[in-house]
């Protein structure tokens, strides 16, 4: 018998045996944590403590305002990842987010604070979060070699809705045990960490980096020296000429957009339903906060062994989503309510991992980053409305009306997906059909993000 050697023994996980990566995704679990625990928290003290009258509207307008900047902002996003050191602008981002929480947590302790303040930090947070999370997307191949970059990218993903989950758990019950000022604290620690970490890191060039680019490197850092490839050669087409090639894509990418109308108000929803119809506290917003984000890792670990083709799998699991979003409307029971929003995250998960799947087999590798950026920009870009909309709606309705409205508006949604065409319908820019398109299944890519009928990265 031999003794493995170490390149066929059992490898250390990533974060482990790769320092650089490790510190920079603890930094990412602490912002991620930080965001979503004050916009839970926030709502709550929205809807149960500041607001009377039309905590609805209130709370709404607060989510929408803590969605704008990622869409508002995405073409000046863009330009400062371009143009900057990838560690500079993170530990920038994370200690602006830091300050920010720091100075509202000074207010909420030295007097009463107004809503104002509560809406102009989210803000503050939220445009902090919008340069963030892309830079931390792009900056994997400057921490990790290239044959690690599907593990760190599957790593990273996964691990957003492990800390938006635990934010969201404490969000409200910080609220009720700490009040405002409580939850502010625990962000301003948050995001302060996320930038000393960051700060200890050293970036290194990536492949492909093109000479003269902002680095964070050392000048001894080891790694693949910058050069030109073809990829850099290749010609970069618009968005419209993209979508124009691939009508199939986009009609995908409109019914989910129709679809994210409806889902991503739960999260003014939930808030809402506890106080008005469960009469419940903090914990009851975390229960029903953490059903939701269980189900959803649940579906992007089992999302890839779902059968089916993409649109037909896709209707069902809206027709399902419609099912489960319907329930509250008709039964007021907190653990029937668990149930419902557990299998209505499930079904999040397991559209997110097989439509991700399917637009990476789809798009061209040279339109991707163009693609990818708008089509989170696109189904964002209706979490604003649907908080706002149905944030007022709650004034006016009961939070058990709101979920019937849900459930109906994703019903149009689910039947568009399903009458699509398939193979032969929709073709590559070459003329070929387009892969994947009449296959009975596509294999998983890990984790992906959650996109269709998911909040967007701000509001997780």
């Amino acid at each position: 018998m031999t003794t493995p050697t170490p390149a066929t023994g059992r490898r250390l996980p990533l974060v482990l045996r790769n320092r650089a990566f490790g510190t920079v995704w603890l930094g990412q679990v602490l912002t991620q944590a930080g965001v979503r625990m004050f916009q839970v928290g926030t709502s709550w003290w929205l809807i149960g403590y500041a607001v009377s009258g039309d905590g609805g509207f209130a709370a709404g307008l607060f989510m929408a305002v803590s969605t704008l900047p990622a869409v508002a902002l995405a073409p000046l996003v863009a330009r400062a990842i371009a143009r900057t050191a990838h560690r500079s602008l993170l530990r920038t981002a994370a200690g602006g987010a830091g300050a920010a929480a720091a100075a509202l947590a000074g207010w909420a302790c030295a007097s009463d604070l107004p809503v104002a303040a509560a809406y102009a930090a989210a803000l503050a947070l939220a445009t902090c979060q919008a340069f963030f999370d892309p830079c931390l997307t792009t900056s994997v191949p400057e921490l990790v070699d290239d044959a690690d970059i599907e593990a760190a990218t599957g790593f990273e993903l996964s691990t957003q809705s492990l800390a938006s989950l635990g934010g969201a758990l404490l969000g409200a019950l910080v609220v009720d045990e700490a009040g405002m000022a409580g939850l502010a604290v625990g962000c301003a620690v948050a995001y302060t960490a996320a930038a000393l970490l960051i700060t200890t890191v050293r970036f290194r060039p990536a492949a492909g980096a093109l000479p003269g680019a902002a680095t964070d490197a050392l000048p001894d850092a080891d790694g693949p020296e910058p050069h030109g490839g073809d990829a850099a050669q290749a010609p970069r087409r618009t968005l419209r000429q993209i979508l124009g090639a691939m009508p199939y894509v986009r009609a995908i990418l409109l019914c989910f957009t129709a679809a994210n109308l409806f889902t991503t108000a739960v999260f003014v929803v939930i808030p809402l339903y506890t106080a008005s119809v469960l009469h419940g506290d903090g914990g009851t917003v975390a229960l029903l906060e953490a059903s939701l984000g269980v189900g959803t890792l649940i579906g992007s670990v089992t999302g890839a062994r779902v059968p089916g083709r993409p649109t037909t799998a896709g209707s069902l699991l809206l027709g399902t989503m419609a099912v489960a979003l319907a329930v509250p409307g008709l039964i007021g029971a907190r653990p029937v309510i668990a149930g419902a929003l557990l299998v209505a995250g499930w079904c999040v998960g397991v559209i997110g991992v097989r439509f991700v799947a399917l637009f990476q087999r789809l798009v061209p590798a040279a339109d991707k980053p163009a693609f990818f950026a708008v089509m989170q920009a696109v189904l964002g870009s209706t979490f604003p409305v649907a908080s706002l909309l149905f944030g007022l709606l709650g004034d006016h309705l009961s939070a058990q009306t709101l979920c019937l409205i849900q459930a109906a508006g994703l019903v149009p949604a689910a039947l568009a997906l399903a009458l699509l065409p398939g193979s032969g319908h929709s073709r590559t820019p070459d003329g070929s059909p387009e892969p994947g398109t009449g296959t009975g299944t596509e294999p998983g890519t890990g984790t992906p993000p959650e996109t269709a009928t998911a909040a967007p990265e701000g509001a997780r």
